[in-house]
């Protein structure tokens, strides 16, 4: 019975953290069309399992971790900040008021932290060196997902199969990437990291990661993490899906994790 109860909260966490979204009933990443992308194991870190993972990304040689904070799970807060990866804690930065908004993705770009909330249609501009509150942007989309950058755009998910360009500094559209596997639309785009010219996306609920081409948002790979995810479940039964995707340009490393993981991993792909 326990087993059976801790694994119907789950299910209602996952359905309060993103609710409103349809299941992905497209055709499966892994065919003999999209190549799978290996990749070799290189160590892993301690995670903070309260640690709702909606963000992640690599800045002055630190990991920044952005969360959220579902309501059923009263011990997750909506924070941002780098993470100490001794412990897996998050050093907060910045907090947001739970009552009013959840945490999501976060991008750098040009002295600036940009983090996206959920269902707000909002975002908020910080300074990188102060952490304070510069700005705040409006979108159109319904909801905010996944956040990266080009170095040029913000590039942003909405749990759909677009991603919306726009610009950093008058925060006006300037493209949408309707993103396809097999010609069929790739909805459920999480979490993004811009790596060597492809945008990198969690697909929520699942294990995988695909690398999107953006000059015609085809998935052109993919990248099956299932060992890790079950590893994370073994540690934490309350570990949930895969999220959260860093890219070291220096090491070539990618460090991946997901919500409520118990361990970050570092990995390099095969390329």
């Amino acid at each position: 019975m326990r087993d059976l109860s801790i694994a119907l909260i789950a299910c209602c966490i996952l359905f309060v953290a993103h609710t409103g979204c349809k299941q992905d009933d497209q055709n499966p990443d892994h065919d003999d069309q999209i190549p799978e992308i290996n990749y070799i194991p290189v160590r892993s870190f301690p995670h903070d399992t309260l640690s709702f993972t909606e963000g992640l990304l690599l800045f002055n040689d630190s990991l920044f971790e952005s969360t959220g904070s579902p309501v059923l799970m009263p011990g997750t807060r909506s924070v941002f900040g780098p993470v100490d990866l001794a412990t897996g804690h998050i050093s907060v930065r910045v907090e947001l008021d739970k009552e009013i908004y959840f945490g999501e993705g976060i991008a750098y770009l040009d002295g600036k932290f940009y983090q996206l909330t959920y269902k707000n249609r909002i975002g908020f501009v910080y300074d990188a060196a102060t952490y304070e509150t510069i700005d705040q942007f409006s979108f159109l989309s319904d909801e905010g997902w996944g956040l990266t950058t080009d170095g040029e755009s913000l590039i942003m998910s909405d749990g759909s199969d677009k991603l919306t360009y726009f610009d950093p500094q008058t925060f006006l559209v300037t493209k949408i990437l309707y993103v396809t596997a097999n010609e069929s639309p790739k909805s459920l785009l999480n979490e993004l990291e811009f790596i060597r010219g492809f945008i990198y996306a969690n697909i929520w609920q699942s294990n995988h990661i695909v690398r999107i081409d953006p000059s015609n948002g085809k998935v052109s790979g993919w990248i099956d993490l299932a060992e890790y995810a079950i590893e994370a479940k073994e540690m934490n039964t309350g570990s949930m899906e895969m999220n959260g995707i860093a890219f070291d340009p220096v090491s070539g490393s990618i460090f991946i994790t997901g919500k409520c993981w118990p361990k970050i991993y570092e990995i390099v792909l095969e390329e």
